[in-house]
């Protein structure tokens, strides 16, 4: 008996293998690189003409030359994720609860989006924000905006770009919890005579919570890194950490300074995850 238990327990870990070394070679070793090269010596020529001189100062220099694309980044991050959380919710709540027999077909337009290019669903707002186009004349005539006013090129256009790109993955996990609620408790909170507020936050809100904290990682990591809304529907002053990483990686070849961003970036976004995912209580999540 014992040997067939080692036995198993060696195919085990012989299935993990291809899996092990999938990490290895395409997430070790690059991370690995990423961050050796954001040590090199910034006043290289090329890449190889850098030297490693272990700069820890590079960290420092980037901190202090762009914390603005920085900063844009994680609010522009927050907001977009804090929009898709309030309208994420209410269309999981309603594809949960409401939808009945459309909810499959409900779920399928959610998910329709991702059948587009992410990148043709960016530039579809620059019609849909154009100075000309119909929001834009519907606001400067019910007086939102001045006869002048425009909300492309601003930070508006790229908080809405962000948030319609990333609400499917609010969506799809909120959905994936409320739908899994006992609907017994949420008629055992009316019977205790609670109101429909009321009963919302002490039962339906908290048994959602994996959906929600899911939910919100998975719109806030890739929002703060994403720069293609940025590019596209703001201007140089909503230019935000991606567009400094791109640009240096590829236009200035400072392959240091675009290193030390990127590492930067990780352990700033993994830092924050932590932190929220214990406030949140949802440990297992991790």
């Amino acid at each position: 008996m014992s040997e067939t238990v080692r036995r198993k327990g060696r195919i085990g870990y012989l299935l993990l293998l291809p899996a092990a070394a999938w990490l290895l070679l395409f997430f070790v070793v690059p991370f690995y690189s990423l961050v050796a090269t954001s040590l090199f010596d910034p006043a290289g020529s090329d890449f190889r003409g850098y030297e490693m001189d272990y700069a820890f100062g590079n960290y420092v220099d980037v901190v202090r030359d762009y914390a603005g694309p920085l900063g844009r980044s994680l609010l522009y991050g927050a907001l977009a994720t804090m929009f898709c959380l309030v309208l994420g919710y209410v269309l999981a709540y309603a594809i949960a609860f409401k939808a009945g027999r459309w909810k499959n077909l409900l779920l399928v337009l959610v998910i329709a989006p991702f059948f587009t290019s992410f990148l043709v669903r960016t530039l579809s707002w620059k019609l849909i924000l154009a100075d000309d186009g119909f929001v834009v004349n519907t606001l400067q005539a019910l007086q939102v905006l001045g006869d002048d006013g425009r909300l492309l090129a601003t930070p508006v256009a790229v908080v809405a770009g962000l948030t319609y790109n990333f609400l499917p993955f609010m969506v799809l996990p909120l959905y994936a919890s409320l739908d899994k609620i006992d609907h017994r408790l949420i008629e055992a909170s009316g019977d205790l005579y609670a109101n429909p507020f009321v009963g919302f936050f002490k039962v339906t809100w908290p048994l959602s919570l994996p959906g929600v904290v899911s939910g919100t990682l998975l719109t806030f990591i890739p929002a703060v890194g994403d720069y293609i809304n940025a590019q596209f529907l703001g201007s140089t002053n909503e230019r935000v950490i991606g567009n400094v990483i791109q640009s240096q990686f590829t236009d200035a070849n400072n392959y240091p300074v675009a290193s030390a961003l990127s590492v930067l970036l990780m352990v700033l976004i993994l830092a924050m995850v932590l932190v929220y995912v214990r406030r949140a209580g949802t440990e297992e999540l991790l």
